[in-house]
């Protein structure tokens, strides 16, 4: 028995819903059952005279129906593109021809028929048996052409890949350049694992997280800020080259470039260090351009990229100095880099690594275009880093192309003793108000103690690269489901 329904004419689309009562008056299910699919649009288009006069059954949505008294045209969309369907009542007989009155655009059909090309050159299919496969009740955004605004489009992302092809698009790509990550690394012997996504400490990133209860242990939970110390935990286990693509989440705003959800692929490489990372990054992002564009130079917000040479390397303090800001190298302190924020019109009261990133942002950043390393982060900056030769300073890089950071890499701290001080350096800044500065873990710092060999560790922000491949406008049109704040009862 199917549910009670509510009265025709209290739905926003009545004559869509007496369509539905009188499909199933006919003995028909509105919502049919499996229906096997042999061919889609795109084969039947390209090989439309090599299929003349096979069966097919094909099956998609609605998009068009155009009556011509005794047969009508039914333009259905699969996954792969648009088919016409030519319906004629001497050929499907006057019962099953009326289906066509029932059709709606956004209702799903399967059809059985045979390939042919009309007078005019169209490939298409003759029905033989129509097939309803699912009644909307409701219409697709605007006839599938006027779904423009950003908020509707990301909050209803389902009527945006129905409306514009170019997302479906462009969210294929971004699987492609998944695949092609996996491929590269995959081709350097790194095998892929997955990690926790609940941690008992959220740790391996400057970031606040999202907490959570767990009822039967009794015990607090955080989402993961990074998959950074898991990874680690598998050198100190044995293996060798290990990487994962996964979600993080981070407590933070919304911004064309910042998500709370977003994607991060880590990988970390035993007897490596920052400079083979940087070969790696090269190599990722190349085969990736490669991938979806077929060449490694691409338009970003309108400016030409070039990720085929061999990146700019350049140091924190040396980027900044170039730019106009302090020189680094002989600030004492501190104090000195508050009177540097002051300066930069940064504010001074703020944790002193955030202050550091601060300046950073504030002269260099945005005149990074093409891809460059930057590297010799301030080593507060830094606590999973080994030091460089001047304490001061970290053996990190981070990646950035087009003014964006893309990816960050050290070589990774695995003397247990260095890295317990800068955990206990990073407890004092806590307790100065850093929200976002690490926790002493003690169970990472354990397994450190069994010995994790000298290694190089990699994190890219999937999205990011997306983004910048696929020339978006932010990070959510890349994303399929990004965070969107609930409609409320009083906007409808």
């Amino acid at each position: 028995m199917p549910p009670e329904e509510p009265r025709a004419e209290s739905w926003p689309e009545p004559q869509r819903f007496e369509k539905l009562r009188e499909l199933r008056s006919l003995g028909l299910d509105p919502y049919g059952a499996r229906f096997t699919v042999t061919q889609h649009a795109e084969a039947i288009a390209a090989h439309c005279d090599d299929l003349a006069g096979e069966d097919v059954r094909i099956a998609g949505r609605v998009r068009a129906v155009r009556l011509h008294g005794g047969s009508a045209f039914v333009d259905l969309h699969d996954e792969t593109g648009r088919v016409q369907v030519y319906v004629r009542k001497d050929g499907v007989g006057t019962a099953a021809f009326h289906l066509v009155d029932l059709l709606d655009l956004g209702d799903f059909l399967g059809v059985e028929g045979k390939v042919f090309r009309t007078r005019r050159g169209e490939p298409s299919v003759d029905a033989g048996t129509l097939v309803p496969l699912s009644k909307a009740l409701r219409p697709p955004p605007e006839k599938y052409h006027g779904l423009q605004d950003t908020d509707l489009r990301l909050r209803y992302r389902y009527l945006d890949l129905i409306a514009n092809a170019d997302v479906r698009e462009a969210l294929r790509r971004r699987s492609r350049i998944i695949s092609s990550l996996r491929r590269t690394l995959e081709d350097r012997g790194y095998l892929e694992v997955e990690t926790p996504v609940l941690h008992t400490m959220a740790g391996g990133g400057y970031a606040r997280p999202f907490a959570t209860h767990h009822n039967a242990l009794d015990m607090d939970l955080y989402l993961r800020i990074a998959l950074e110390l898991h990874l680690k935990r598998l050198l100190v286990g044995g293996f060798e080259r290990v990487y994962e693509i996964g979600r993080v989440f981070r407590n933070e705003g919304i911004d064309p470039r910042h998500n709370p959800e977003f994607t991060m692929l880590e990988c970390y490489e035993a007897y490596a260090d920052r400079e083979v990372m940087m070969d790696v990054t090269e190599e990722l992002v190349r085969r990736s351009a490669l991938t979806v564009l077929g060449t490694t130079r691409f338009t970003f917000r309108g400016e030409e990229i070039d990720a085929g040479p061999a990146w700019r390397r350049v140091t924190f303090a040396e980027l900044v100095r170039e730019r106009g800001g302090p020189d680094i190298d002989r600030l004492q302190g501190e104090e000195d880099w508050r009177q540097a924020a002051k300066e930069a019109g940064i504010d001074p009261a703020q944790p002193i690594a955030k202050i550091m990133d601060d300046v950073f942002e504030h002269y260099a950043q945005p005149s990074l275009r093409q891809p460059t390393f930057v590297l010799d982060h301030p080593a507060l900056m830094s606590p999973l880093a080994k030091q460089a030769p001047d304490p001061r300073y970290a053996l990190r890089f981070e990646a950035f192309v087009a003014g964006m950071e893309l990816g960050n890499a050290y070589s990774e701290q695995n003397d247990p003793l260095a890295q317990r001080f800068a955990f206990e350096s990073q407890v004092r800044q806590r307790q100065l108000g850093d929200e976002e500065a690490h926790g002493l873990d003690e169970d990472f710092l354990f397994a450190l103690e069994h010995g994790m060999p000298p290694a190089g560790g990699l994190g890219v922000g999937v999205d990011r690269l997306c983004m910048m491949l696929l020339d978006a406008p932010s990070l959510r049109e890349v994303i399929l489901f990004p965070l969107q704040r609930p409609k409320t009862q009083k906007e409808g």
